[in-house]
């Protein structure tokens, strides 16, 4: 165990916010710590690495272990480049470095008697610089820029000159290549584009440290996490599994509870009413009765009735006119901003009831787009035509078209003053506006909530074709969801941008995938689209991608050949040593993992009266679990060895 949490509560003034919150995490363990905003997600991770303190609790970080963290509020130094503020992250093998180099002039320069402590020390320091991978350090730096979405060309450019989002994919970058025993993340996925994302994932499995995200990512917590720590009215409760692991079986334990609370209110209505009855019979020995059964109803322990957050999420939208089969035809767009060619030769094609997700990385000019076929800026060349009936709603990322001194209520009033409050109110309800939430002014309202806003406002309209600019941007996890059953149950069409894969997995049924070589077609969902990109028959120019990269190879094998067979030999068989290691290793932690599992499953069942009751039962599982036990003791020693060995 690397980490401890242990009962932490947390209250800014007479608003509680943890209360009791305990975890543990594992050694490479990677963790999800997810809730609404405002469950106190951020606030957590501030109390573990001791940025805020806790009221009540303690977290225990295992001695000699180091953590990293990074925060949506991480900053840079002013005045370093790119390159320099991210290699500041390898200071100590740096130090190294140059104190080998002042070594190596001072050696030249003693005399020869003199030598052998300088080379002993000389020695030391380039075994250290070369278990810290020192040689390799500009090529690692290069990878995580470059992996991060920074060109090589931008290396030397100022972080005073970043955008917030560059800054924080900088930071990110410094705080992966300082490879701490456990990483604290806080949005790490926000403005990063598919392929960094893509990246990340790749780095953050293969991992060998512990990792605590918090994000509403979620086909990224599909991808890395094993666990998951839930944060609900102030209380925490760990899952184990992905988040959608997560999500089936928060679903099934709301299911059990909500119909244990309807039983015991079923049961206390039951017993409510023959007290009534026993009472009106008057008579001495009904009364006693009716008495001893108030005094044992008032010693029940009454459940909770849990938040039924699932009847708030079915949202049926209608257009109310049906626009004709063809809504868009786009031929031939073209735009440049100055010198720089964004995009030429785009077209798309549309057809009624499509929900096509436009997706691409950063800078590629999926917003442009979105706004030419809006009316918004003009193409430099090409037509956009629309089909017969075909009304536009446009959703807009930054929510210009809010008024900041109106009320939630009065932006959506005035805007449909035909409808009746009740209808107002239960369409704000369904995207979690509700009592005197409705009242807030705009100018007060979060990012995500004037989202929220934004959305139901476009869900009210007349419109039937849906213009959607990052809809799932600054959405805490349940607003996702609302949105994502309204855009599949929406009987008009829809065309968004979107970074985020899990919305467009359960949402899109084509994909179009805008790069510099143009706009390439992909029928069906996210995972659909991963499957043909990866095909060079179904990916269109990826062959030719594939056949100059074996090229490459091939010459660079042949280069190393020339040079000696004998060492590109030691080098191929090394390689194939480390590539079994690491295999083995794998099949081991998965079996480790499998069991552990398991044995949690069985420790789960022996607390059920319906197992402890049966003693056949009861002997099955417990030598089941010695069985799992002495396989984990091997497997654990076999672990052991395999992470020791060089």
């Amino acid at each position: 165990m690397i980490l401890s949490c242990q009962n932490i509560s947390k209250s800014f003034g007479t608003d509680e916010i943890l209360k009791n919150i305990s975890f543990h995490i594992e050694d490479h363990e990677k963790a999800a710590i997810v809730g609404i905003n405002g469950a106190g997600k951020s606030t957590l991770l501030k109390i573990i690495t001791g940025e805020l303190s806790s009221d009540e609790g303690q977290v225990v970080l295992s001695k000699g272990k180091t953590m990293g963290y990074l925060s949506q509020q991480s900053g840079v130094t002013p005045g370093n480049t790119i390159y320099d503020e991210v290699m500041e992250a390898k200071k100590d093998v740096i130090d190294i470095y140059h104190k080998m180099k002042a070594l190596e002039q001072e050696i030249a320069r003693a005399p020869e008697d003199g030598r052998e402590s300088l080379l002993n020390t000389y020695a030391r320091l380039t075994h250290a610089y070369e278990d810290a991978n020192g040689y390799a350090i500009n090529s690692e730096v290069t990878g995580v820029l470059t992996g991060l979405g920074f060109g090589e060309d931008e290396f030397s450019k100022k972080v005073d000159t970043l955008s917030g989002g560059q800054k924080t994919r900088v930071c990110l970058g410094k705080l992966l290549l300082s490879r701490p025993d456990i990483i604290l993340l806080d949005e790490p996925t926000n403005h990063l584009d598919m392929n960094s994302i893509a990246w990340l994932e790749t780095f953050l499995q293969n991992y060998k440290g512990a990792v605590i995200i918090v994000a509403h990512d979620r086909y990224f917590l599909d991808k890395i996490v094993t666990k998951v720590i839930e944060l609900d009215n102030r209380k925490g409760q760990v899952f184990i599994g992905n988040y959608t692991a997560y999500a089936q079986k928060k679903a099934q334990q709301r299911e059990i509870l909500w119909k244990a609370w309807e039983n015991q209110q079923q049961e206390i209505r039951h017993q409510e009413e023959v007290i009534t009855k026993l009472k009106s019979f008057n008579r001495e020995k009904s009364i006693k009765r009716a008495e001893s059964r108030e005094k044992l109803l008032a010693k029940v322990e009454r459940l909770d009735k849990p938040v039924e957050v699932s009847a708030s999420m079915h949202l049926t939208l209608t257009p109310s006119v049906i626009s004709g089969n063809d809504v868009l035809m786009a031929e031939d767009l073209a735009k440049s901003f100055g010198s720089h060619n964004l995009f030429s030769h785009i077209s798309i094609d549309i057809k009624r009831g499509e929900k096509v997700a436009l997706i691409g990385n950063n800078g590629t000019g999926k917003t442009t787009i979105l706004k030419i076929i809006n009316g918004l800026i003009p193409a430099d060349a090409g037509q956009i035509r629309l089909g017969a009936k075909v009304h536009i709603g446009y959703y807009d990322q930054e929510q210009q078209l809010l008024d900041p001194g109106k009320t939630i209520f009065e932006e959506i009033s005035d805007t449909y003053p035909t409808l009746d409050n009740t209808r107002i109110r239960s369409v704000l309800a369904a995207f979690l506006f509700t009592g005197d939430d409705v009242f807030k002014r705009i100018s007060e309202l979060s990012g995500g909530e004037r989202g929220r806003v934004s959305l139901a406002k476009l869900m009210l309209s007349d419109a039937n074709f849906l213009i959607l600019d990052e809809p799932t941007n600054h959405l805490d996890i349940v607003s996702k969801e609302i949105l994502e059953n309204a855009v599949r149950s929406y009987t008009g069409t829809v065309l968004y941008v979107s970074h985020d894969r899990y919305f467009i997995n359960t949402t899109a049924t084509r994909i179009l995938d805008l790069t510099e070589g143009g706009l390439k077609n992909y029928p069906g969902n996210y995972d659909d689209y991963l499957e043909k990109k990866d095909n060079p028959v179904t990916a269109g120019t990826g062959g030719a991608f594939v056949s100059q990269s074996q090229t490459a190879a091939q010459a660079a094998h042949t280069a190393r050949v020339s040079e000696g067979k004998a060492d590109y030999q030691r080098q191929k068989e090394e390689a194939a040593r480390i590539r079994k290691r690491q295999n083995d290793l794998a099949r081991t932690e998965k079996r480790i993992d499998e069991i552990e599992k398991r044995m949690a499953l069985l420790d789960d069942m022996l607390t059920r009266e319906e197992i402890y009751t049966n003693v056949e039962r009861l002997m099955e599982i417990n030598q089941e679990k010695d069985a799992l036990d002495e396989e984990l003791t091997l497997l654990m020693e076999q672990w052991e060895a395999l992470e020791t060995q060089e």
